[in-house]
């Protein structure tokens, strides 16, 4: 499994220096740097291990104007290396840099006492306490500490096998199936064009592949990868990553964007937050402080809205919200860093709740159901996620950006909520889930709108299902709505009468009169066969109005009892029947069927004609070709 290793420490405290002596790669590659003697920019180095693995190392700089560049180099590796100076000891880059490690989710790391040769034997060991101290209650309160000297190699070796051992021992669970590529630099190489580097935090990529940028939703191809400066076909997560891109500029890339297979990141303006604020922060985080927000390789700026409260005070946690004024990337559980204007410094941290937020208001329940998904466990996470989600459903790409759970648990944990149908599959296609309470939600909202539509249509048989998806489902996932419909009528909440739905009670209920007008009607049609009557005048003589005889009219089509070839043109069933019949058996012994032809077959002037040739056409009796008609197949 590849492992990252990263520094961290005080400016001057001797990383850069010491990761050469381990590694034997200089860090500094700017030339600012090397007339300065400081690092400004990340530094990458590595070091072969035992098996044919190469540990990957990110340099940081110290210096506090670089915190930025150090958190964006923090971000993906598995453990630090803590370097304090032997002459100076713990400064507050060494306290900050530490922090910062610890609301990144780091667990494991050792440190370096550097710069030994300069102080004598009685100050090295004060300096070793004066580490310990400064150590307690931290993930590297147990850490060992290696005094070390970059100039003369004293303890390099010993370090060496600490680092090359630690690897070994460090349990690392890397997601596999979710490609995540944090970009920290881009350059041009000639001959090659644009080449993005960063550190691989999950999935893996191979050359040919198509990727997209983040947030900006950029597409592009892979052409080239490379591994600690070698070329290779595939990287894996855990490897330092070098990326040679198709078609796109230099200028459109920065650091802080995200690599990602295309449509599998959610870009949003809001998250939900499980916020923690430093116990050395100066000051308590107020309810809409505006500060920097770190994560991954990119900072931006954002507001943070507290959503129990009106401050949180040092060493506390809560539940927030953070508006950003840009799009970001993420995945539900990555962790982030939150630094303040004025002093600039670390002040908080936390996890991700919510990738891809709606607003929650402040006090109100959905407090409540966030500090719930806070606690839950993956399944639990699922669950949660699908009914926030409501009649939109969540299809795969989706569930593993707002669960953080790799593919094939997210499955299993699927199949037992499907069991228990919490997690119902309602496009298989897409792969997209709703929560069983949504369904069943939406399935009494349903019957109630189908009982208003019978109220307000009683001589209509039911609602139609293109009514349906245009009006009271509009919005809704087309392949939802069919799959509420079937589990509605399967459940015998509705009836469903070909595609139409109605509920089991509804009857057409016709007056004397109706029944009356009804029977007259069906009759003269019925009578005129493929010579109907004008309708306004059957209307004239029956005397009902267009507007009364509408919603007849469509009961009789829905029942099948006229047939509409066209507005106000309506002929017997018996009728068109026959005309099919009569059609059909025209094309056995003919191929092609004109206009002329049709009025030589029925005796029918144009006027009735040209609408049932276009009605036959609709039928798919006849199909179109030119000017003449054809029998369709099948």
């Amino acid at each position: 499994m590849p492992v990252i290793m990263g520094t961290a420490g005080h400016i001057d405290h001797g990383k850069t220096n010491l990761i050469k002596a381990l590694s034997g790669i200089d860090c500094d590659r700017l030339k600012e740097e090397k007339k300065r003697g400081i690092t400004i920019e990340l530094g990458f180095a590595y070091v072969d291990l035992p098996g044919g693995q190469r540990l990957g190392i990110v340099d940081v700089p110290g210096h506090e104007k670089f915190v930025k560049n150090m958190v964006a180099g923090a971000a993906g590796i598995d453990f630090v290396l803590l370097v304090v100076a032997a002459d100076e000891g713990v400064m507050p880059q060494t306290r900050e840099h530490l922090e910062i490690c610890s609301i990144l989710g780091i667990k494991h790391g050792l440190v370096a006492l550097t710069k030994v040769d300069m102080v004598e034997p009685d100050l090295m060991e004060l300096a070793q306490e004066d580490v310990r101290d400064h150590l307690q209650g931290t993930f590297l309160e147990e850490a060992p500490i290696f005094p070390v000297s970059a100039h003369t190699g004293e303890g390099v070796d010993v370090l060496r096998q600490a680092v090359v051992s630690l690897c070994g021992s460090v349990q690392i669970v890397r997601e596999t199936d979710l490609f995540r590529l944090p970009v920290d630099r881009v350059f041009s190489m000639r001959g090659h064009g644009t080449v993005i580097t960063g550190t691989l935090v999950s999935g893996q990529i191979d050359v040919g592949d198509d990727v997209e940028v983040y947030p900006q939703l950029k597409t592009t191809r892979v052409r080239g990868l490379q591994v600690h400066g070698q070329e290779v076909q595939r990287a894996l997560a855990g490897q330092r990553t070098a990326c040679n891109l198709a078609g796109v500029e230099v200028s459109s890339l920065q650091r802080g964007d995200v690599l990602a297979r295309p449509g599998t990141l959610i870009p949003s303006q809001m998250w939900d937050l499980e916020l923690t604020c430093l116990s050395s922060a100066p000051r308590p985080l107020r309810h809409r402080t505006e500060l920097h927000f770190h994560h991954g390789s990119r900072e931006v700026l954002a507001r943070i809205f507290l959503l129990d409260r009106d401050k949180l005070q040092p060493g506390d946690t809560a539940l927030a919200q953070v508006r950003f004024t840009e799009p970001m990337a993420g995945v539900f559980g990555d962790r982030f860093v939150l630094r303040a204007y004025a002093p600039l410094r670390t002040i908080g941290g936390g996890r991700v709740l919510g990738p891809a937020a709606t607003k929650i208001k402040r006090h109100s329940s959905g407090v409540e159901q966030l500090q719930a998904l806070a606690k839950s466990g993956e399944r639990g996470v699922v669950a949660f996620q699908l009914a926030r989600a409501g009649q939109s459903g969540l299809d795969m790409h989706r569930l593993r950006v707002m669960t953080g759970i790799p593919g094939k648990r997210l499955e299993n944990h699927l199949q037992d909520l499907g069991s228990k149908q919490e997690a119902l599959l309602f496009d298989r296609e897409e792969r997209a889930y709703v929560h069983g309470q949504v369904l069943e939600e939406l399935k009494h909202r349903l019957h109630a709108y189908v009982q208003t539509y019978h109220t307000k249509h009683p001589m209509r048989a039911g609602v139609t299902r293109s009514e349906l998806a245009s009006g009271w489902g509009q919005g809704m996932p087309q392949k939802l709505l069919h799959f509420l419909l079937e589990r509605a009528a399967r459940d015998s909440l509705v009836i469903k009468e070909g595609e139409t739905f109605r509920l089991p009670e509804h009857r057409v209920s016709l007056a004397a009169d109706q029944e009356k007008f009804k029977t007259l009607l069906v009759q003269r049609y019925k009578e005129a066969g493929l010579r109907p009557p004008n309708l306004r005048e059957v209307l004239e003589e029956l005397d009902v109005t267009a507007k009364e005889a509408a919603p007849l009219l469509r009961m009789l089509i829905e029942g099948g009892e006229l047939v509409k070839v066209k507005e106000e043109l309506y002929f017997d069933p018996v009728a068109i029947k026959g005309l099919k019949d009569q059609v059909r058996s025209y094309f056995e012994a003919n191929e092609t069927l004109h206009p002329t032809d049709f009025k030589e077959l029925t005796g029918l002037s144009r006027k009735y004609t040209i609408p049932l040739l276009e009605f036959l056409d609709r039928e798919k009796v006849t199909m179109r070709v030119g000017d003449v008609r054809q029998l369709r197949q099948g």
